[in-house]
Formats: structure tokens, sequence, C-alpha cells
């Protein structure tokens, strides 16, 4: 791979404008991690924003960084990244960030990035610059992880509707009220393990490019590490308002015990993903549990107008972001 010649100016400003992705990553899916928790009144919003930034960054010791990795070196080969083609990805991701959250749509920080990585690449490179194994996974799993998420929602809802049949509402709203405490941090964990890796794999997909890190090593330096789990929990503690709303009350109505399940079956599908290698998204994974704990209950419990939505906000999110990725290639181009 031909070593990039850029200017150590160049190199900062792309790794803040990284920077500045993961902090509206944590800021945007914040509401994936605390919405429930907070509609269902266990928490109030400053204390869920709180904890959820902790668990974020406590992800740091959790999880191997096997999905840094498929986004550093799986999405796009090595020769084709550029500072122009980094650029281009982050503009796009941002930008289709601050669309969505400007009207509260619950889209995918993630697959925004892999958007933007695929568009600026396509734009300078054409098709054959992607290596479609890791797109395959990547593309796979936005069908996968809600359904993953409904499952495990609604076994979790069904279980636990089995095991408190004999309780008292009163008691089961008493237990799950704590419990949600439980659910919401691990949730929060998946979160920060997974999608905090996948900022890092883009600075150290350009740092590789830039010669200032070795190809061959199995891990990134430890400041990208330490700085990208600290931006992405310094967004979680800002909080995207705008979207809590809609992922806590307009899908369906959550009790504590609609919370629980529907995080902790949210955080199941996270573990796995990471665990993986598989940079998923946590706003698909959420809404397909809290879906699967609507329809168990019953099928009129969800309101099914508010998820098609969203959904249609998932279809349009790649090619959206990697549209605006390409523009801005261009643009860096001839500014950069």
């Amino acid at each position: 791979m031909q070593t990039l010649h850029i200017s150590i100016y160049v190199l900062a400003f792309l790794v803040a404008l990284a920077l500045v992705f993961d902090f509206m990553n944590g800021f945007h899916d914040a509401a994936n991690a605390i919405a429930t928790v907070v509609s269902t009144g266990v928490l109030k919003p400053q204390q869920a924003v709180a904890m959820a930034a902790v668990f974020n960054f406590i992800a740091i010791a959790v999880f191997q960084l096997h999905v840094a990795a498929t986004v550093g070196k799986g999405t796009i080969h090595a020769e084709v990244v550029d500072h122009y083609v980094v650029f281009g990805a982050l503009v796009g991701a941002i930008c289709w960030n601050i669309l969505t959250w400007y009207y509260g749509i619950p889209s995918s920080s993630s697959h925004a990035l892999i958007g933007g990585l695929v568009g600026a690449a396509v734009a300078k490179a054409g098709t054959g610059a992607l290596i479609s194994s890791g797109l395959i996974k990547t593309i796979a799993f936005i069908v996968l992880s809600p359904l993953l998420g409904f499952v495990f929602g609604s076994i979790m809802m069904v279980l636990v509707s089995w095991i408190f049949v004999r309780s008292t509402p009163r008691k089961v709203d008493k237990w799950f009220r704590r419990l949600q405490l439980v659910s919401a941090s691990m949730y929060s964990l998946g979160h920060g393990g997974n999608d905090a890796q996948k900022t890092i794999g883009v600075i150290w997909m350009l740092l590789i490019a830039a010669g200032v890190s070795n190809g061959t090593d199995s891990l990134p330096p430890w400041w990208v590490i330490l700085s990208c789990y600290s931006a992405i929990s310094l967004g979680t503690l800002f909080g995207g308002w705008r979207i809590v709303k809609t992922m806590g009350q307009k899908i369906t109505k959550l009790k504590p015990v609609g919370g629980f399940c529907a995080e902790t079956g949210g955080a199941i599908t996270l573990f796995m993903a990471t665990i993986l290698g598989v940079p998923v998204s946590t706003t698909h994974t959420i809404t397909g549990a809290i879906v699967g704990v609507g329809a168990s209950r019953k099928m009129s419990a969800v309101r099914w107008g508010v998820a098609s939505n969203i959904v249609w906000a998932w279809i349009f999110t790649i090619p959206a972001s990697a549209f605006i990725a390409a523009i801005a290639w261009w643009v860096g181009k001839l500014f950069l």
C-alpha cells in the first residue's frame, strides 16, 4: 500500500472530524439506550444519560476490537483509502445524522458511516473499491439485527409473563423498576462496545494510509481507542432528546417490565454482534426489541405506521449517506 503524503494539519483535522462523528453517534443514539428507562419513569433523563455514558466507556475493558477491524480493514480496499475518501465518508455520515436527528428519526449512525465509506470509495475508484464479504455481512445485519431484537424481546416478554403470572401488577412493577437499571446498563455497554469501534476503525484506516500506524498491527494506537470511547460517552451524556420520544412511547407504550425485556433482548443481540465483529445498528436492534415486546402482548399494541416510517429511514440511510459522501469527496478534492 502506498503511503499518503498529507500534512499533519490535514491528518489532525480528519481525526478531529472522526471524533465529531463519534460524539454525534453517541448524541444521536443516546435515545436507543435511555428511551425505555426514561419513558417508563424508572430514571430521570439526566440520571439515565449519565449512567449510559459511564457504561459506554466501561465497554473499553469488555470487548475486543473485532468491529474496528471490520470497519478499518473489511469494508473498502486499503489502497483506495486516502484523506479525501475519509473526509467524504465522515461528512456524509455526519450530514445524515444531523438531518435525521432534526426530524426525530431513529436512523442508524453505523450504516450512515458504512454508506459514507461506500459512497466516497465508489466516487474515487468505482465499485471495485468495495470488499464484498465485509459489506454483505453488514447489510445482512440490517435485516438480522432488528429481527433478532424482535425475537429476543418477544421471548423475554413471554418468559417474564409466564414466571410472574401469579404476581400482582404492583409487585411486578416494583421488581422491574430495579431490574431495568441492570438491563439499561447492559444495553449501554453493548452500545459503547459496538459503536465506538466504528470510529476507531475509520481513524485506524486513516493512520495506516498515512504511514503513521503499521497495517500489520493487531491493534490501533491506544490514544485512538481512548479518545473514541471518550467521544461517544460525551455524546451520550448530552443526549438526542428529539429521538427519545419516538423510541420510548410512539412505537408502543412501555411499562418497566416491557422496558426490561426490550433492553435485555437488544443487549443480547449487541453482545453477539460485537463478539462476531459485525458493525450493527443499535437503532435497528432496540426498535426490533420494542416492537417484539409490544407484539407479544397484542399486535394492535404496536403503532405499525410509526414503525414503518422508521424502516423507510433504515432503507434510505446507506444510499443517502453514500450520495452525500460522494459529493463531499469531490469537494474535498478541491479544498484539502
